[in-house]
């Protein structure tokens, strides 16, 4: 659409998550490093959190991308929705494991082919590792399923079987609260809140996707205009790439090929979440 137009190769604020375009702001590094750091240490469960947008979804897939490239070390296994009744999850589990077993297995046969997998691979000195994505969507009995995946003991010399990183919205604080999963949130002593970007970054961040998609021009957007994404966005990554491609396609039609405040005024004038001030009734695409 409007790539040939501002010379671009790929479109650079695509909202399906791309580790293509994962830049290590500091607030985003910090996270990428605190989870490494917790897979160093004695917790079975570790808890990233952040509002809807900011980045979970791409840090999740990053971590787990470096996690497979040590394959003599760490086993990953991927559960990007979560929801599921606790005997479906522990067959998701089992698959993603890619261990061999009767489909119609009960749910406590189950449990004991992934246990007995799991000692095998400590016996090796290797850590199997969980990632769920989007946990806050979870059941309280897919939680409590997984925790019992956790009860199995390490070997004196070998490490922790299972580690689980859960990766969700604010809302998977909330459930983890719950009465019945007091004893996963007992042994939930490693957490995280992803911040917002700030203005600083925000720059740093287009100019980043930018150049990744093939821009090789001068400053693509004015100061003014990244000022108002910034407000506009409120420093989310997922609304920031909705204004920016928004305002690149209001641009292309217009024929303009620098981005100013006046496009990205229409584009969150365009975008009820990210209307923070009456910017005008005109509405150019669905949100």
């Amino acid at each position: 659409m409007y790539i040939q137009h501002f010379g671009l190769a790929h479109y650079p604020f695509t909202l399906t998550p791309n580790t293509r375009y994962f830049l290590k702001l500091p607030s985003h590094q910090r996270a990428f490093d605190f989870v490494v750091e917790a897979l160093q240490g004695e917790s079975s469960f570790t808890k990233i959190t952040g509002e809807v947008g900011t980045g979970e979804t791409m840090l999740c897939r990053m971590i787990l991308s470096a996690l497979d490239a040590l394959e003599n070390r760490y086993v990953t296994a991927f559960i990007p929705i979560p929801v599921l009744d606790e005997e479906s999850i522990i067959h998701a589990i089992a698959d993603e494991l890619k261990l061999s077993f009767d489909p119609t297995a009960s749910y406590y046969e189950l449990l004991k082919v992934i246990g007995e997998e799991l000692i095998r691979l400590s016996a090796r000195g290797m850590t199997a590792v969980l990632f769920i994505d989007e946990a806050q969507a979870m059941t309280e009995e897919s939680l409590e399923a997984i925790r019992l995946l956790t009860t199995i003991e390490k070997d004196s010399d070998g490490p922790i079987p299972l580690q689980i990183i859960l990766f969700g919205q604010l809302e998977l604080d909330e459930l983890l609260q719950r009465p019945a999963l007091h004893e996963l949130n007992r042994h939930l002593s490693v957490s995280y809140q992803l911040a917002s970007l700030d203005r600083g970054d925000i720059e740093a961040y287009l100019d980043y996707r930018l150049i990744k998609a093939g821009y090789s021009g001068s400053n693509l957007f004015t100061e003014k205009a990244i000022d108002l994404l910034f407000n506009g966005s409120n420093g989310i990554p997922r609304l920031i790439n909705i204004l920016a491609h928004k305002a690149l396609m209001i641009a292309f039609r217009k024929g303009d090929r620098i981005l100013t405040d006046k496009h990205i005024e229409l584009a969150v004038a365009d975008t009820e979440s990210a209307q923070q001030h009456k910017l005008g009734d005109r509405r150019l695409f669905s949100t």
